[in-house]
């Protein structure tokens, strides 16, 4: 009796993972801290390469559908990571300073798991702030600030500047 097989895709394509090969890529780059043409090939050989090797490993591939929205959410979090910096300085270094950390929960609307684990890795990057519990059976993620007078108005700011961009990009 023969075992009954389901064929599988064994050839993924040269970008079965566009996303992985833009950070392949990058890092390769960065890491190299040159864009010489030497660097570029390179860049470009790994970025084929390394995705293909390790389709099996991936899982399905991550297709952002709104590419501007993704790097405008960038862009955001850069931002917002300067001024967290900035701005917990000066609570750290100021003597008379008193803040009131706060444990802030996020009811989440995106059901998304990618998304969601950018959503906390978001938090968790931006000073100041770090998720503590992603909770998958009441649909929120735990936040601990270090200074919140506004529990409501804080859930809120990071629904708008990080999960709803999110879920424009995932779905």
């Amino acid at each position: 009796m023969k075992p009954d097989v389901t064929p599988t895709n064994t050839s993924p394509g040269w970008f079965a993972h566009p996303v992985m090969s833009v950070l392949v890529a990058a890092t390769w780059l960065l890491l190299r801290e040159s864009a010489g043409p030497a660097d570029l090939l390179w860049a470009a050989l790994f970025a084929l390469v390394i995705p293909r090797l390790l389709h099996r490993f991936l899982g399905p591939a991550l297709r952002p559908r709104a590419w501007w929205v993704a790097l405008r959410l960038t862009g955001v979090v850069l931002y917002d990571i300067v001024m967290s910096n900035i701005t917990v300085a000066r609570i750290v270094l100021d003597p008379v300073s008193s803040p009131q950390p706060a444990w802030v929960p996020i009811k989440l609307d995106t059901t998304h798991p990618t998304a969601i684990v950018l959503f906390a890795t978001i938090i968790t990057t931006t000073p100041g702030t770090v998720s503590c519990v992603v909770d998958e059976q009441r649909g929120e993620i735990l936040v601990h600030a270090l200074d919140c007078t506004d529990v409501a108005g804080a859930a809120e700011q990071m629904k708008e500047r990080y999960e709803r961009p999110l879920m424009e990009i995932f779905g």
